[in-house]
């Protein structure tokens, strides 16, 4: 909106910050299994700040390709990050607490996710747009500080094999693993919708549903707030309710999130467009703890940054290609098209786990890494 870009250049814009993801999950994860993973969080934090600051510098300079690179940049510091805290949680906490930590970690997330849109919503227009981004300049100031202040952890003998040869064999045990194959095909295809239902959303709010502007920081919110709900309900109950229920739940109710968004009509109460948000942010952020639950039970502890790593590629690496989808639909055939193109999307993010082995798995106790031979010869996961 600062830039008043079009929809191809908001997905390029999208794209940029995702393309992280997509150029950095590999190596960053060989470095996660061989280097202290403590200075690597500091490193994350540094290299967010450094992305925020040229942010800033883009919008007083009104140059949109310099912020694209900075948000770039930014986006290589959380992919850093995320890798580093999936490998760090599974050596400090008891195997019957992880889906709990997992939980626990996301809600500070999930708290941002609430409150952030919200403020940029309600005040977007009431403020200079560089403000925002040199709040979050502090954000990152205060991220380098926390991680600065963790202890560092023990980490395995760094494989002697070829860099080459190590991210062939976390792929490999992606490919061949029953349980971790169709997490990443859910994953990929729920992320190619989000991220073009971000890009799609834009001129959505604009041109179909004819309400203000803001109601796209205010609708964030929503999400974000599901988020924190969803997270608090998966680790207060992740101990009652079998994770082959959530693994369903969270991309089925991304299907009807994004068909009730298509069914708004023109002019409505946006408040239906805020409840479509919710019911979008609320499954996903259970889903979500559960999958990385059930990957680190079932991921020897010496493969899990490099599993983590061709996961996490193919899950936000389909983000640019999303983005840039979503903004050629839209522009191209109009917004409504684009937001069909988003249900169809996460309808096959729903197929890709419902007709998987993910239906069986009833507890996490039956979960391990030694259950891998097990998994992939088509052993049931039932009690």
């Amino acid at each position: 909106m600062v830039f008043d870009a079009s929809p191809e250049m908001i997905g390029i814009l999208v794209a940029c910050q995702s393309m992280a993801h997509l150029v950095g999950s590999i190596p960053f994860g060989i470095l996660v299994d061989s280097v202290q993973q403590r200075n690597l969080t500091i490193a994350a934090s540094l290299g967010s700040l450094t992305g925020f600051i040229g942010a800033v510098a883009a919008i007083m300079l009104d140059s949109i390709v310099l912020f694209g690179a900075s948000v770039t940049i930014a986006g290589f510091g959380v992919v850093l990050f995320v890798l580093s805290a999936l490998s760090i949680l599974p050596k400090v906490t008891v195997r019957k607490g992880l889906a709990k930590a997992n939980a626990a970690i996301e809600v500070p997330r999930a708290i941002a996710s609430f409150v952030v849109p919200l403020l940029i919503g309600l005040y977007f227009t009431a403020v200079p747009p560089v403000l925002i981004i040199a709040i979050a300049v502090i954000g990152s100031l205060l991220a380098v500080g926390f991680t600065s202040s963790l202890p560092a952890v023990e980490m395995e003998p760094p494989a002697s094999s070829r860099v080459l040869k190590r991210i062939v064999e976390g792929g490999t045990f992606v490919l061949r693993h029953r349980l971790l194959l169709p997490i990443s095909l859910c994953a990929i295809f729920w992320n190619l919708a989000f991220a073009a239902l971000l890009v799609v959303l834009v001129p959505v709010i604009r041109q179909v549903y004819l309400i203000d502007p803001g109601a796209f920081g205010i609708g964030l919110s929503f999400f974000g707030l599901a988020m924190i709900l969803g997270t608090w309900v998966i680790g207060r109950f992740s101990d009652r309710i079998a994770p082959n229920i959530i693994l369903l739940f969270g991309p089925g109710s991304s299907v009807l999130a994004a068909l009730g968004m298509a069914l708004i009509p023109s002019g409505g109460s946006p408040l239906l467009f805020y409840a479509c948000m919710f019911l979008l942010g609320f499954g996903p952020s259970m889903w979500l703890v559960t999958q990385n639950s059930v990957r680190q039970l079932v991921t020897p502890s010496e493969r899990l940054g490099r599993v983590n790593a061709v996961i996490q590629t193919a899950i936000y690496g389909i983000r640019p290609l999303g983005a840039l989808a979503g903004g050629l639909v839209a522009g191209n055939w109009g917004p409504q098209t684009g937001l069909v193109f988003v249900v169809l999307a996460y309808t096959a993010s729903f197929l890709a786990a419902l007709f998987s082995d993910l239906r069986g798995v009833r507890s996490y106790a039956e979960l391990s890494p030694e259950d891998e031979r097990a998994l992939n010869s088509g052993a049931m996961m039932t009690k």
